[in-house]
């Protein structure tokens, strides 16, 4: 992993103010923060630092004199090529064509692993995604949780973390029970008893209900009808549940997204579990019995009243399985949880923290993402969905119409919480306005330079050290080295607040930095050794390109 010039910097501006406190015998910590950050403005430099702004009054001393005593302690790095005083007491850094060297010798070497940091440092992550009930094929709001969670655990791996797919089957409860009704009420109605089951009032309606009734009819015959409803609906429970879950598997195997742990809710209650967190919970005093039922002291975690685990009948709530899990979690080692909810799940966020505190826990153990709706568009116009009347546009619908990419790529191009317009029109067009191609026809036209390159006998040099990057001093060669550099930054970024939208964002800037570098200047057939310094900056190009899409596990295609 290649120290970046953001580390480089921060230990020499530390250093630097470390000795000027010392020369004027002023005590502050050794560990200095010290925050460097992008100019908005690519001719105020590389990077920035308010460094003078914050320890002016621990100095007694003006920012603007502070941050030239700090310029003036740097003295001269091979790094940096100029360190200016800007503003009320901002320090501006130019980085040095040393840096740029060897940032794009790296770049070409580490390949693919370009860009990895050690945020994660080792430590082992769960992210639970999707855990959509198999009561019903996925929909395009599990698609963009899919696309979230998948390509979140992508970025936590890249960025140290040992990282567990998990999905929850919520394979219990009511929602099994009505599928099971659901089906067995077609299954009647399909060998002409509707009378034997009615179709429950809050059942499923799609059309899939229909098929699994016609599946089991074409596997079993009639027999159910001599059976009294009450003793075939295990049947139809299990059947549908199963064959849901097949489905979803599938769609989710094509969509890209495979999971280390499939894990049955069920299985909460095979062993000793519920005891177990009934007991850590009581131990730590955040559980107690009243009015023939468990509670949870939820109002020490300022809810507004206690909630309960176990009702007065015996039977543990839907709050007590979620805490049995999440215990389940932490038991298995996990330094820290990532649940993937629905938007509507936002009040349920501090319950669930409060529970993880009451285990011994962090409440930042359990981090939460979640996923806004989804609005598809087709023609301008919104499409209608609707789980219950099963009118709903299914994932696979989506993939089939736009591919795998594009609805990668679109499920992820924004913050998870904000609402998502799925354009499919503009997700299927050829054109620069879809950001998919956009971003896959860089990494094609990386690919056409180097087919052209390989037809004139031109190559890679294969001495990287002897290249002459100095050469690269036009604007739009600066800014697409800048946006290169940038990278191992965006993706520390983009781990540490959990954020996937972030590698769009990164990839569309490069993206646009490599066309305006590309439209503006020749690659091949310039000056020998100019051409050699171009070769290797778009290569770098194509690299953090070729990762970026790798990340949201789009394809790099070499041709479009």
């Amino acid at each position: 992993m290649m120290t970046g010039p953001s580390d480089i910097l921060r230990e020499l501006i530390r250093d630097a103010v470390l000795e000027l406190a010392d020369e004027r015998g002023i005590k502050i910590e050794e560990s200095v923060e010290v925050e460097v950050e992008r100019p908005k403005r690519e001719e105020h430099g590389d990077w920035a630092t308010n460094i003078a702004l914050q320890y002016s009054k621990v100095f007694g001393e003006k920012p603007r004199d502070l941050a030239m005593g700090i310029v003036n302690k740097l003295g001269s790095n091979p790094y940096i090529e100029k360190a200016e005083v800007a503003g009320p007491g901002f320090i501006n850094f130019t980085l040095s064509r040393k840096w740029i060297s060897e940032l794009l010798i790296n770049v070409i070497k580490d390949g693919p692993d370009f860009g990895r940091v050690n945020v994660g440092k080792g430590r082992k992550v769960q992210v639970e995604f999707v855990s959509a009930n198999p009561t019903g094929p996925l929909h395009v709001g599990h698609g963009r949780g899919a696309a979230v969670g998948d390509v979140c655990a992508n970025i936590l791996a890249f960025a140290g973390w040992d990282v567990q797919r998990e999905y929850y089957i919520n394979d219990a409860g009511l929602q099994i029970d009505l599928l099971g009704k659901s089906t067995q009420a077609r299954y009647f109605e399909i060998c002409g008893e509707p009378g034997k089951a009615p179709f429950p009032e809050d059942g499923y309606k799609g059309a899939y209900i229909y098929e699994l009734a016609q599946q089991i009819l074409d596997e079993e015959g009639n027999r159910f009808l001599e059976i009294p409803p009450e003793e075939s609906l295990p049947y139809f429970k299990d059947y549908a549940c199963r064959v849901i879950l097949e489905g979803i598997k599938k769609d989710l195997a094509d969509f890209g997204v495979n999971f280390d742990m499939w894990f049955s809710e069920k299985s909460l209650y095979e062993g000793d579990l519920l005891q177990r967190t009934l007991e850590t919970l009581k131990s730590n005093g955040y559980a107690y019995e009243a009015d023939g039922a468990t509670w949870f002291k939820a109002t020490a975690f300022s809810d507004d009243k206690d909630r309960v685990l176990i009702r007065s009948n015996g039977a543990p709530t839907y709050f007590m399985s979620d805490i049995m899990y999440h215990k389940n979690k932490f038991d298995r080692g996990f330094d820290m949880v990532i649940d993937v909810w629905g938007a509507d799940h936002h009040g349920y966020i501090p319950r669930m923290k409060a529970a993880v505190q009451a285990l011994g826990r962090s409440p930042e153990d359990l981090q939460v993402l979640l996923i806004q709706f989804v609005n598809l568009l087709r023609g301008g116009k919104q499409v209608s969905m609707s789980t219950r009347s099963g009118e709903f546009v299914t994932l696979r619908e989506v993939m089939e119409e736009v591919g795998v990419d594009a609805a990668r790529y679109f499920f992820v191009m924004r913050r998870s919480d904000s609402h998502l317009d799925f354009d499919l029109d503009l997700a299927k067009s050829s054109t620069n306005e879809n950001p998919v191609f956009y971003v896959q026809y860089a990494h094609a036209r990386i690919h056409s330079i180097f087919r052209e390159a390989k037809s004139r006998g031109v190559s890679m040099p294969e001495n990287l050290e002897s290249v002459d990057f100095s050469l690269l001093s036009s604007q739009e060669e600066v800014s697409l080295i800048r946006k290169i550099g940038s990278f191992p930054e965006e993706m520390a970024k983009a781990a540490e607040e959990l954020a996937p939208h972030r590698v769009t964002f990164y990839l569309y800037d490069i993206s646009s930095a490599f066309h305006s570098f590309y439209n503006a200047h020749r690659v091949l057939g310039v000056e020998p050794e100019l051409e050699k310094a171009r070769l290797c900056l778009v290569e770098a190009c194509r690299v953090v390109i070729a990762n970026s899409l790798k990340l949201l596990g789009v394809s790099a295609p070499e041709k479009m």
